[in-house]
Parts: structure tokens; C-alpha cells; sequence
């Protein structure tokens, strides 16, 4: 009798472990994200393109996998066309999902999936019909997305802000995907705690450390940041809440923001941005470094929007 208690016993502390261990960051698990992602198979990810259409299923296959809400008329996509210089009604889409945690106030999670395919749409200005399979640019970005809405989903907390996860398309174009969301958005932008961005989060270089910039988005953002650290990972802050990646667009919108990205390198916006060049166990602590300055925020029952002068 004792014997099949202690082993029940036995089985449910490992049930409980591999639940624990299954909603943790992982490494692993965001180098698979980026080995798909960042595969020939998908040429890129171009938008307009086969890849990029792909790339969009994939990730809201993930997001049903993990029980997340579809908010455009019960789908994940949220389509949309765009010109860009002789280029017209160009087709991409958004990828959105909800965590419904009943509050009055939404985190918002982004990153891009697109990179530039096969270049096609760039005007020469990219090598025309090589592949630029975009690892870092932003496959590492949709990888910390999906990491992050893992955690939030499967914690077994519920949390005191909802969460919204977007996946933006047509970044790599002009910004477009989060510049239609923040014009057409499916919740109301000023119920918004903050949008977190990750774009370029796969290449990180130790004696840079990673940036996160919005630090001067909040008036509240020093406080979140005060004795935050995180083992093996050296971060700095800059205040600007514009710039060059989908947060962006947030910011223009009076949403306070944070943008993660680990800097610039040789492979950048080349064929070469290849996936076995991520830094995949770096990635996984630059993660969990974002779910505690998350968890931090989530202690202000509200972020108070400044501008960055």
C-alpha cells in the first residue's frame, strides 16, 4: 500500500515538473522555432510571398495549440493590403491572439515574422531571387513570442492584465502590419498597460549586452527596471520610444513601449542570416529577463505614457 502511494506520489511530482519545465523558455525549443522559420522551405518569409504565407499559418497553428482566442471574426489573420513605391495593393497579414484573463487592462506582445524573401519588392536593393532566410530578422523575434505566450498561457496563473500576442507582417516594408493594427485595432488602444517588441533578440554579444529601448516611454519605467537583472545577460536602456520596428507605431499612439533588440551584425539583411548562427541559450535568458520586467509592470495598475523629447 505504501509502496503504490510513494509511487502515485512519485508520478504526479514528475507530471508536475515536466508542466513546470514545459513553461519555462527554452533554448531548444527556440532553436526549432527558428530552424523552421528561417528554413529554405520558407524562402524567406517574403511578404507577398508563398513563405510568408506559410510563416503566418504556422504561427497561428502555434497559437491554437496553445489555446489561445482568435479576435478578427473568430481568425487569427487580420488581412490587409499596402503600396509602396510602384509596388500596389500589396497583400500581408497579422497574426493576433488573446489571453482573456477577465481584466480591465492588455499587455501587448510583438515581433515580425516577415524578412525580405527572395527580395523581390525591394527594388534592387537586396540581391533579387537569393533567399534571405532572416534568422535574427525576425525569426528569433516570433521565437521569444511564442516563448513568452507559452509561459502566460501555461503558468497556471491568471494574471492581472489580459495579454494580446501579435505577429506583424510587412514590418521589413515600411512597418506596415502594426501601422494598419494601430489604425484598425481590435481593442481599444487606451486600454493598453504597454507593448513589448522583440526584433533581432538571436545575436547577442556580451560585451554590448542587449538594448531596450521606450525607456522613457513611462513614467513609471524606472521603477519597473530598479534591481532587475538577469544571470549571463548585460542589458542598457535608451528612452527613445520611436524608431525603426513596430513598437513604433505604439508609441505614436501614446502606448508606452519597450523594444529588445541585441544590435546590428555582418549577416544583417543578407542571405546569410541563417539560423546555426543563432545564439539560442542566450535567447532563452534574454526571455526570462522580459518575463520578469513583465511581471514587475504587472504590479502598476497602470503605465502613465510620456513623451521622449
Amino acid at each position: 500500500m505504501k509502496k503504490v502511494l510513494f509511487t502515485g506520489l512519485c508520478t504526479v511530482a514528475l507530471f508536475i515538473g515536466a508542466q513546470a519545465q514545459d513553461t519555462i523558455p527554452s533554448a531548444s525549443r527556440i532553436q526549432r522555432t527558428v530552424n523552421y522559420l528561417a528554413s529554405d522551405k520558407l524562402k524567406g518569409r517574403g511578404t507577398a510571398e508563398k513563405g510568408g504565407v506559410k510563416a503566418s499559418r504556422w504561427v497561428a497553428k502555434a497559437f491554437r495549440k496553445l489555446g489561445l482566442q482568435p479576435l478578427v471574426d473568430g481568425s487569427y489573420f487580420q488581412d490587409f493590403t499596402f503600396d509602396r513605391n510602384s509596388h500596389k495593393d500589396i497583400p500581408s497579414r497579422n497574426v493576433i491572439a488573446f489571453l482573456d484573463n477577465g481584466a480591465a487592462r492588455t499587455i501587448v506582445i510583438g515581433a515580425h515574422y516577415d524578412h525580405l524573401g527572395r527580395a523581390g519588392l525591394f527594388d534592387g536593393k537586396y540581391p533579387v531571387g537569393q533567399i534571405h532566410n532572416g534568422a535574427d530578422d525576425n525569426a528569433s523575434g516570433i521565437a521569444g513570442l511564442l516563448e513568452l505566450a507559452r509561459y502566460y498561457t501555461k503558468n497556471n496563473t491568471k494574471e492581472p492584465f489580459n495579454f494580446l500576442f501579435i505577429a506583424f507582417g510587412g514590418e521589413e516594408l515600411g512597418l506596415q502590419g502594426s501601422k494598419y493594427y494601430t489604425n484598425h485595432p481590435v481593442m481599444p488602444l487606451d486600454k493598453m498597460h504597454f507593448m513589448l517588441n522583440m526584433d533581432m533578440i538571436g545575436r547577442y554579444n556580451p560585451e554590448r549586452g542587449i538594448g531596450i529601448g521606450g525607456f522613457g516611454s513611462a513614467k513609471e519605467w524606472p521603477e519597473v527596471f530598479k534591481g532587475i537583472q538577469q544571470d549571463g545577460i548585460k542589458f542598457f536602456t535608451d528612452a527613445a520610444g520611436k524608431g525603426a520596428s513596430d513598437h513604433h507605431n505604439f508609441y505614436m499612439h501614446q502606448v508606452p513601449v519597450l523594444f529588445f533588440h541585441t544590435g546590428g551584425h555582418d549577416d544583417y539583411h543578407k542571405p546569410t542570416d541563417d539560423a546555426h548562427k543563432l545564439q539560442a541559450a542566450a535567447e532563452e535568458k534574454i526571455i526570462k529577463l522580459e518575463i520578469q520586467l513583465i511581471n514587475r509592470a504587472m504590479t502598476f495598475p497602470e503605465l502613465h505614457y510620456t513623451e521622449v523629447k
